[in-house]
């Protein structure tokens, strides 16, 4: 239990900080893909008209503003632990005119602040790895969405089915370039070092995608998108 309360201390305080150069940082570091990845995202959560969707660990919400603009008529409420992070969310939803099509919420994954079945669907971007149990943030996820919705899960990858010279480029780049990169722009070359290593850590896509279907998901697949260096996951509510 100490592991865990300790990660998850060392987790607000990172995402505090970076807050302030995340989206830059996150452009910078995936040539403005990360964006692409999103939409994607948005798009799998094949929400219905005027559905209602959380958006788990928003962040600074561009998760919940690519899905604003894939469903027109809908509503999205963006869950996270890091107030400066939703902050920058909040300011950049506003600019985009899209105040009243998106809420947040101040909570924890582990453990949603809403009933059964509250929502059509869940997503989540580039937040399983900084939780202190995975399991449970997938379970959380299933519990809050109505049956028949979908859950979508939006992760970096390590990079398998590239060409070796790609995968040691994309490992020098990754472990070497953006920790420096990162320092030198956020001035936190300690969060850009966790990152790497926390992919490292992560769960490979199949093991993901045999962790939704324990979870209670079915019909669970996954696309890997770039060149393997992301994968997006579906798993659909069973009733």
């Amino acid at each position: 239990m100490a592991g865990e309360e300790e990660k998850a201390a060392f987790v607000q305080r990172m995402f505090a900080r970076i807050a302030p150069r995340y989206d830059l940082m996150n452009r910078l570091m995936t040539f403005g893909r990360d964006l692409a990845w999103r939409r994607a995202a948005a798009e799998l959560a094949a929400l219905p008209p005027g559905g209602l969707t959380i958006d788990v660990a928003t962040g600074t919400a561009d998760l919940a503003i690519a899905l604003a603009r894939q469903t027109p008529t809908g509503y999205t409420v963006g869950v996270d632990v890091s107030l400066p992070m939703m902050a920058s969310g909040q300011r950049k939803v506003e600019s985009a005119g899209l105040a009243e099509r998106i809420g947040f919420v101040h909570g924890d994954g582990l453990a949603l602040p809403f009933p059964d079945g509250a929502f059509d669907g869940a997503v989540s971007g580039f937040a399983l790895r900084n939780v202190v149990s995975i399991p449970q943030a997938v379970a959380e996820m299933r519990r809050v969405v109505a049956p028949g919705g979908r859950v979508v899960l939006l992760e970096l990858t390590r990079p398998t089915l590239t060409h070796p010279l790609f995968r040691r480029a994309f490992w020098l780049y990754f472990h070497r370039l953006v920790p420096l990169i990162g320092g030198w722009i956020s001035g936190q070359t300690e969060a850009y070092r966790y990152l790497p290593e926390s992919v490292d850590r992560f769960l490979s896509p199949d093991a993901l995608k045999a962790l939704m279907e324990e979870a209670g998901l079915r019909e669970v697949r996954y696309r890997l998108l770039a060149p393997g260096t992301a994968a997006v996951h579906i798993g659909i509510v069973s009733g």
